[in-house]
């Protein structure tokens, strides 16, 4: 029973190795990029996996139509919704603070 378990060890201790380091991130991600997926909304600036960046302008059920291309030359493009990438967040506009003018105030 012993020769057993001592045979048997080994290949525990590499499944849970494996599980922490394999299997656990990668459900991880995936539960990120469903909730990614799932809360795109029309207006909302992505990048597909192919490199395409474009503006949603329609959503259906699996798929979702984009607008690429410059104000002249505009392009929809329907895409299936697992082929976002992801999702571009415009830069937050930071309000700068006005810097002080400093003054001599030694009389």
């Amino acid at each position: 029973m012993a020769e057993l378990i001592s045979m048997l060890f080994p290949f525990l201790i590499l499944f849970v190795l494996m599980y922490f380091m394999i299997i656990r991130p990668q459900r991880k991600r995936d539960k990120l990029t469903k909730q990614m997926l799932d809360g795109l909304i029309v207006g909302d600036k992505i990048l597909t996996i192919g490199g395409v960046v474009g503006k949603i302008v329609q959503i259906k059920d699996d798929e979702i139509c984009i607008e690429t291309g410059s104000a002249k030359e505009k392009c929809v493009v329907c895409f299936k919704r697992t082929s976002v990438s992801e999702v571009i967040k415009p830069a937050p506009e930071t309000k700068q603070q006005p810097t002080p003018i400093p003054t001599d105030d030694k009389e």
